[in-house]
């Protein structure tokens, strides 16, 4: 089959859904075909393991909905936004480069992985990060607000100027990351002068 001609067919098979809602569907069940989603919400559903298929969304939004283990290789974000979501284990490195934005909100973002993403300006707003990887990420004037960060790895990670001061359970070293500028509690304290066994007392 001619290049062309494989392409075309490939461009036509692929669904496209525009301002539609889909509320309290088990897509883990039922599964997924490989789509273009702009300006929809999924509310409350179950996409637990899935894979999307590269699968493209636009100004979407997840509220209340589990994610965990959903294979993101190929996946397009743009400007999209999870609410009070569960999204253990997710590997967001293989995402599209293209228009990557997204927005987490009182999220569970546990176990998952961000390495060597282009995070500028991004906001974590009152998750739980634990056991994050941030290695190699570009965090620069990023915003975690009451996030619990328990375990995340900070490697490489350029955090000039972002901002953990509502934050907590935070281990950032700052010889191996770049932290000028960066805004942190007093309590953070300690996860920062870690390696070098020093110990602070109200």
């Amino acid at each position: 089959m001619p290049l062309l001609f494989f392409i075309f067919d490939h461009i036509k098979l692929m669904d496209y859904h525009e301002e539609k809602d889909w509320e309290n569907i088990d897509f883990k069940s039922i599964g997924i075909r490989q789509a273009q989603y702009e300006d929809c919400r999924f509310i409350q559903c179950d996409f637990a393991g899935l894979e999307l298929h590269s699968s493209s969304f636009t100004d979407c939004e997840f509220i209340d909905c589990n994610l965990s283990n959903v294979d993101l290789k190929g996946v397009t974000l743009n400007q999209v936004k999870f609410k009070r979501s569960k999204m253990l284990g997710l590997g967001f490195e293989g995402c599209s480069d293209f228009l990557f934005s997204v927005d987490f909100e009182s999220c569970q973002l546990d176990y998952s992985s961000f390495y060597k993403r282009n995070l500028k300006k991004q906001q974590f707003r009152a998750c739980s990060l634990k056991e994050v990887d941030f290695t190699d990420a570009n965090l620069e004037q990023a915003i975690f607000s009451d996030c619990d960060l328990a375990g995340a790895k900070f490697e490489n990670t350029r955090l000039e100027k972002a901002d953990l001061h509502t934050s907590f359970n935070i281990s950032v070293d700052p010889d191996f990351n770049k932290v000028k500028g960066a805004l942190f509690s007093l309590q953070s304290l300690p996860g920062l002068l870690e390696k070098h066994g020093i110990k602070i007392k109200n």
